[in-house]
């Protein structure tokens, strides 16, 4: 009875495991995957030398056979020369006469105004320094027990983008923040770019090439002062 008892005990537990071996629904079991291994050709990129990288065609790791290009500027006088167009609507103009003796600007000595400004430019055919350049677009700031003020008013956030601080002064003189022409306006240079600018230009004013759109006070036509 005993080995009856043990016979039964391990037929039972070899069922069970072909059971779990083929699945409780009798299947066969698939078979194990085989893996494999594709061999891949080596790509070998062709290496390009310091001197195929380079528009100079010269070593990019030796400077000291390299001697930048002679930088020439135009030496027509001012009125003599022939305008640049402005790269863009409203771009700060290039000088295109000559500055010898013109710069370094000082303060008390801007020979620019004596032709620019715009009560003289129409006579002597300059460009007249536009009305942005007598504005003050500066609040006055200052700050009290430690609190910053604009225009007298406490201000917590100075970048705030609801035009509360906004201050549009016109000015009879030139405001001093414009004083220093070359800051922004320089000579062109002649020069021959290995890499040519193929930009153009599309202006949104009619002479827009030559002028700038902020003649009158048409500078002022999309900037609405909040009223206090």
């Amino acid at each position: 009875m005993k080995m009856l008892t043990k016979l039964g005990i391990t037929t039972a537990m070899a069922a069970g495991a072909f059971m779990l071996l083929t699945g409780c629904g009798g299947e066969k079991a698939a078979p194990a995957a085989q893996t494999t291994q594709v061999k891949t050709k080596e790509v070998v990129k062709p290496v390009l030398s310091d001197r195929q990288l380079s528009y100079r065609n010269t070593s990019l790791e030796d400077e000291s056979v390299v001697v930048p290009p002679e930088v020439k500027y135009t030496d027509a006088a001012p009125g003599a020369a022939k305008r640049f167009k402005r790269a863009y609507q409203d771009a700060p103009p290039m000088i295109p006469h000559s500055v010898e003796g013109l710069v370094p600007i000082k303060m008390g000595n801007n020979q620019c105004l004596g032709c620019h400004m715009p009560d003289v430019a129409p006579a002597v055919g300059a460009t007249p320094i536009p009305p942005s350049h007598f504005t003050n677009f500066r609040p006055k700031t200052y700050v009290k027990d430690g609190v910053l003020y604009k225009n007298g008013h406490p201000v917590k956030n100075t970048s705030s983008e609801d035009l509360k601080n906004v201050s549009i002064k016109p000015m009879k003189k030139l405001y001093m923040g414009r004083y220093n022409c070359t800051q922004c306006h320089a000579p062109q240079a002649k020069l021959n770019p290995l890499v040519q600018n193929k930009f153009k230009a599309q202006y949104t004013d009619p002479n827009g090439a030559f002028r700038s759109s902020w003649h009158g006070k048409k500078y002022l036509e999309h900037i609405k002062i909040p009223a206090n």
